[in-house]
């Protein structure tokens, strides 16, 4: 198959299957007589495991390392679970901060309760505030103030 046809099989971007090759997550495909790339089955099924690792935002020095012990599967796989393990770390972070960032956006939505003009908005005077360096009511009890 030719590399659009692999783009839409696997709904992969064209340049990104292109990258994928310069940066040897995916072998170069032998070419056809008239120079188009052709992929195979094979060429499939691999750019579909990278598409899922990316859509568990595994990184892609991460997805390198895991398509190395699927060329090799006679490989322990301590260092899958570790990679795996890191990765989640990473999302309970990412989730910890979000669920602090709803917090603040929280706290900020209730200094405006009511409609009036933007010069007796609480959420505005808050921001303003902030800018300026003052406290607001989304960091009230955070360590974090931005400046």
């Amino acid at each position: 198959m030719r590399i659009g046809e692999l783009a839409k099989a696997t709904g992969v971007d064209v340049e990104t299957i292109r990258y994928y090759e310069k940066a040897q997550l995916l072998s170069a495909p032998t070419r056809s007589d008239n120079g188009y790339r052709a992929y195979t089955q094979a060429h499939l099924e691999r750019l579909a495991f990278i598409r899922h690792c990316r859509a568990l935002d595994i990184p892609l020095a991460d997805v390198q390392r895991l398509l190395s012990f699927v060329d090799n599967p006679q490989s322990d796989c301590g260092e899958i679970d570790q990679l795996i393990d890191a990765q989640l770390a990473k999302v309970r972070a990412r989730l910890a901060s979000m669920q602090a960032l709803e917090r603040q956006l929280v706290a900020l939505r209730g200094q405006c309760s009511a409609p009036h003009s933007a010069s007796e908005c609480g959420i505005l005077h808050d921001l303003v505030a902030a800018a300026h360096g003052e406290a607001c009511a989304c960091h009230q009890g955070t360590k974090e103030v931005q400046q």
